[in-house]
């Protein structure tokens, strides 16, 4: 990569990536604006709040999902 630019994945919602865009869109396809978002980037020692609030709604929806799984076996 070159200086000056950051890369990240938009497939995965874990990323959070859609969190740090901007309220602005795409006209047509109503995707927001990455080529111009703004970021400062920093070593981080922990996930972050959002982070670990989004993987505890993973783990309690897939206990669930799991559940309803073997009602129905």
């Amino acid at each position: 990569m070159q200086p000056g630019v950051v890369y990240t994945t938009f497939h995965h919602a874990m990323t959070g990536a859609n969190v740090v865009t901007t309220d602005y869109s795409d006209w047509a396809t109503n995707c927001p604006e990455y080529k111009v978002t703004a970021v400062q980037v920093k070593l981080a020692k922990r996930p972050s709040d959002w982070q670990e609030q989004y993987q505890k709604v993973k783990r309690k929806t897939t206990q669930i999902v799991k559940e309803i799984d073997l009602a129905r076996s």
